[in-house]
């Protein structure tokens, strides 16, 4: 069944209205700043849901004062100060949303671990009552008929939506010149990293000349730097797990067909999931428990019948690495010597912990020098097609093609924001191989099985429960990095087999930078990496708040 939905239409909003906006919102968060910080206990940048609840329970702490002391951050830091800018659209009546929320609570009790807990969405995932962008100024002002499937899963658990954020434009790979053999080409079609025509340029928290990563770049910086307690992001081929380690914070690309993507701005349906981004294991897993379920909308969901977990905090246990077969990539160290330390002391760490370390495991060179170029293949056909589908559900006046989003990106009149995207976009609708083109099927239908073979190969010869690998081999890049950065993290084997990578803080490098390691296992195997992650996690306490978005007094969750 095809997935509904997929681009935006309405009006476009003017900038000076979205100011006035979150001057609106703001307003009303300082009557509460001086209370909040009377009665802190815990910080929010450090607090989990759990902590949050528990406060929310004894009566110290109320949603409402929560979600204005997440406002109190964004106004110092997103638009002033560092200006983060990871901000697309806030929500007007989130703090009118907390208020019904308390007092529902007071009423009738929790709805659950999420009831009045503050979230921000990548602004690829459809919300009925804010726009959706994809990062795109075409689609300014489009308001989805309905939310994403998971939006609606999150709702329900009475979290509250603060804002939408910012993303590398269509998820970055939606209009691309990666793997054009013309240098040339490749120059003048990369997009500064963290920038999109809607959003703006997003900044690194941790340093401002560095960008989030993408794509899910705006959901990284805002959770890195305490906007919000979690955030959902969306990958293909590494856009949930490059802006967690480039912003250092927790994030999992999930199973294939784990989470529904009914509603959610499509790149590529062969590896397209969302994931959700926090700054702990905890709070990823309460996320990823919420929004799972079988969705009539999204036929990849049907694999998940009878393997998903509505509760993965049930596997958080001190101790879970005991015994665990841990494979070692070393295939993607040696990129850079700060990362590589972090990396190493990192596995020091899970040998104490007494995991069992197989070092090194190798990759099929086969797979190494072809997973770049099947994605970029794979992606550009399925994007011009299910594009279009996406938006056969816009309104009026909204481009419903490929070759319209082309034409109006690079007419003049457009004043299009991004030319370098405007190039990218031209460059991948000419390459673009059609659905039923026979190179295309043969990527889909055999290699793609064929790397899976490998994959799980790999896991049995070694016996392993999971492989290690530095999420990046090189910490954030340069917003405009003199030379594109090479594409040598394995990412991308996650989406190609469909398997989940978890992704945890393990240190900074002498920069000031966070690494990251990726926890990569086969299918359906999330309780074992979540349980993996939150040992890890626990021993090292890894997670750094940036000193570009220091607290603040109203950082607060009493308890």
């Amino acid at each position: 069944m095809a997935l509904r939905r997929l681009c935006p239409i309405a009006r476009p909003p003017c900038r000076r209205g979205r100011g006035r906006a979150v001057v609106a919102l703001l307003i009303a968060f300082t009557s509460a700043t001086s209370v909040l910080a009377d009665r802190a206990s815990l910080n929010i940048e450090t607090a989990t849901i759990a902590d949050i609840s528990a406060a929310f329970a004894s009566g110290t702490l109320t949603s409402e004062e929560l979600v204005k002391a997440y406002l109190a951050r964004i106004e110092a830091y997103d638009k002033q100060g560092p200006k983060i800018n990871a901000i697309i659209t806030p929500n007007p009546k989130a703090i009118e949303t907390a208020r019904a929320l308390d007092r529902e609570r007071k009423t009738k009790g929790p709805r659950g671990p999420l009831h009045g807990i503050p979230i921000v969405l990548k602004d690829n995932i459809d919300t009925s009552d804010l726009p959706t962008t994809a990062g795109s100024q075409l689609l300014e002002g489009h308001i989805p008929p309905d939310d994403a499937f998971v939006v609606k899963k999150l709702r329900d658990a009475g979290a509250i939506i603060l804002a939408k954020v910012n993303l590398s434009e269509f998820a970055g790979s939606g209009g691309s010149v990666s793997g054009a053999p013309d240098p040339a080409i490749v120059k003048v079609g990369t997009v500064p990293n963290g920038f999109s025509s809607a959003g703006g340029q997003t900044l690194n928290p941790h340093d401002l000349t560095r960008g989030p990563s993408g794509s899910s770049g705006g959901t990284g910086a805002a959770i890195g730097a305490a906007f919000a307690q979690f955030g959902l992001g969306t990958d293909t081929g590494g856009s949930v797990r490059g802006p967690s380690s480039a912003n250092g914070v927790v994030g999992l690309k999930p199973t294939h067909g784990l989470i529904s993507r009914d509603g959610i701005v499509p790149l590529g349906l062969s590896f397209d999931t969302a994931g959700p981004m926090g700054r702990s294991v905890y709070d990823v897993a309460v996320a990823l428990g919420v929004m799972t379920g079988v969705d009539s909308a999204d036929a990849a969901t049907r694999k998940s019948d009878g393997k998903f977990a509505t509760d993965y905090t049930q596997f958080l246990k001190i101790g879970s690495l005991k015994g665990a077969r841990i494979g070692i990539a070393r295939d993607f160290l040696g990129k850079d010597p700060g990362t590589d330390r972090v990396i190493e002391a990192a596995i020091d760490t899970l040998k104490k912990l007494g995991a069992v370390i197989v070092d090194p495991i190798k990759y099929p060179d086969h797979l190494l020098q072809s997973k770049q170029g099947i994605y970029n293949l794979i992606v550009s056909a399925e994007f011009k097609a299910d594009i279009a589908e996406y938006l056969k559900t816009t309104k009026a006046g909204y481009p419903k093609t490929l070759d319209e989003i082309v034409v109006r990106a690079n007419t003049p009149a457009t004043g299009y924001r991004s030319p370098e995207k405007a190039f990218a976009l031209k460059y991948t609708n000419s390459v673009a191989l059609d659905l039923n083109d026979p190179v295309y099927l043969a990527a889909k239908n055999e290699t793609l099985a064929a790397t899976k073979a490998s994959i799980l190969a790999l896991f049995a010869k070694h016996q392993l429960d999971a492989i290690v690998y530095p999420t990046s081999p090189r910490p954030a890049t340069l917003i405009k990095p003199t030379d594109p950065p090479p594409t040598d993290s394995p990412t991308n084997f996650a989406n190609q087999t469909g398997f989940p990578d978890l992704i945890i803080p393990a240190g900074m490098t002498p920069d000031g930078l966070p690494v990251t390691i990726s926890l990569f296992g086969v299918a359906w195997s999330e309780p074992k990496l979540l349980g993996y992650g939150y040992d890890f996690e626990q021993a090292t306490k890894a997670l750094v708040l940036p000193k570009y978005t220091p607290a603040l007094k109203t950082d607060v969750t009493p308890h």
